[in-house]
């Protein structure tokens, strides 16, 4: 499980790990935002409150929570046969999957600093209040993502983040073999 602030690059490293990791398979979020300025049409999977709601009464979502008055679900994985689930989520859903799922590996990722935090916000178009908004969340957020996580990794160079969190997930990996 991938979590960490906004403007983390917690997507574009998800990605690069999904290319670079076999056997990983990424967990596509519904959310009630709407899709930002260049966003990638998957990105998320974009629906109204009500389809939202209507999901979580069938109980379709492993976590889910609000977020800065949007809503952001995790649906219910369903991977290929053998294949490791890679969720892209925040502390808050990730605080609820290990309720439920204790094994989970949990990696924080973090922006080098706030100044870049807010660059990679306002570079994929987020408005001014909504960065602002963001910053000051993304505080609390690592704060608490630091009792969950087992890993931290500052993302400073996609590349170099990507093989930091590739290492992690084959270490978790050799380990379950072990002990299987």
């Amino acid at each position: 499980m991938l979590i960490g602030p906004g403007g983390a690059g917690k997507g574009t490293v998800a990605q690069a790990l999904v290319a670079r990791v076999p056997g990983l398979w990424l967990s596509r979020s519904w959310t009630t935002r709407p899709p930002r300025t260049g966003e990638r049409p998957d990105a998320y999977v974009y629906v109204d409150t009500d389809a939202f709601m209507a999901r979580v009464r069938e109980d379709g979502f492993l976590e889910w929570a609000e977020f800065l008055g949007h809503l952001y679900g995790t649906p219910t994985p369903s991977p290929p046969l053998g294949f490791d689930v890679l969720l892209e989520i925040d502390v808050q859903g990730a605080r609820q999957v290990v309720a439920k799922r204790p094994g989970s590996i949990v990696i924080l990722l973090v922006p080098p600093s706030a100044a870049v935090q807010e660059r990679r916000m306002e570079a994929r178009g987020d408005p001014a209040e909504e960065v602002a908004r963001r910053v000051v969340a993304g505080h609390e957020e690592v704060r608490q993502a630091r009792e969950l996580a087992r890993s931290e990794v500052v993302n400073d160079d996609v590349e170099r983040a990507t093989t930091e969190v590739a290492g992690i997930v084959e270490a978790a990996r050799s380990a379950r073999r072990e002990h299987s």
